[in-house]
């Protein structure tokens, strides 16, 4: 098992649980998340705390959840919480490392679209909205963002809406939020990273065979590079067996 045999959301979840190594508590969502944050448990991070919306805490499913609300969640858990609790107590307390938010649209800053594509009143296409999000956004100490698709469509220099402001937006409007907001971008394409407020998103890292000027070309702004742009290591055998024999052997979210 090579990255050659690697499907994309492979690729992505093991570079997504990479990026934990360390990390003590993550706010997941299902999906991808999951499936980082549950192979980063296995490897790099096996002290992780999984938190999942629903309330669940510490996470221990004797397989994958289908939804958020799924009763798999719950046998093992440390513990389960109130919304009330968990989004007043846990996230606005400061106790999530990383929270994991997907969108539709991305910017420079890393303010989030996840409402609508087009205008608001007549848009093209109309999307679930934030949930907890912006909570997510605004309380934990940062935010990677796992983006399945790279392209100018995706990756904006102006959102048409934006539902999840980042710090920069948020200070703007004399907020100050807990956070660094989004810090890692991991796509198909490689990684994009910034260390908090007042920076952009640059290229820090790129997959074999992609380079610095076909990322540039597939985002919608101007994006700076690092001095030093490294190439990601392929997923590893280790890791491959890991996702499909033991993360998701029911192929609920590998595809």
């Amino acid at each position: 098992m090579t990255a050659a045999t690697a499907t994309s959301s492979e690729l992505l979840s093991v570079v997504a649980s990479r990026e934990l190594a360390g990390k003590r508590t993550a706010f997941a969502g299902i999906g991808l998340p999951t499936l980082a944050a549950s192979l980063a448990h296995l490897t790099v991070a096996p002290g992780l705390e999984i938190v999942y919306e629903s309330g669940v805490c510490g996470a221990h499913p004797s397989h994958l959840p289908e939804t958020i609300a799924d009763a798999v969640l719950i046998t093992g858990a440390e513990a389960v919480l109130s919304m009330a609790t968990l989004f007043g107590s846990v996230l606005q307390g400061g106790h999530i490392d990383v929270g994991f938010l997907g969108a539709a649209q991305i910017d420079r800053h890393g303010n989030l679209n996840s409402s609508v594509i087009g205008d608001w009143d007549k848009p093209k296409v109309r999307l679930p909205g934030s949930g907890g999000a912006m909570e997510v956004m605004a309380n934990s100490r940062e935010v990677f963002v796992v983006m399945r698709r790279h392209d100018p469509r995706s990756f904006m220099a102006e959102l048409d809406f934006c539902t999840s402001p980042g710090p920069d937006r948020a200070l703007a409007d004399g907020i100050t939020p807990l956070g660094a907001g989004v810090t890692r971008v991991i796509t198909d394409l490689g990684i994009l990273a910034r260390a908090g407020a007042g920076e952009d998103l640059r290229l820090v890292a790129v997959h074999p065979g992609v380079t610095v000027d076909r990322v540039r070309a597939a985002t919608g702004w101007d994006l700076q590079a690092a001095d030093e742009v490294t190439t990601i290591e392929p997923p590893t055998a280790a890791e491959l067996r890991l996702l499909r024999e033991d993360v998701d052997p029911g192929r609920v979210y590998l595809r």
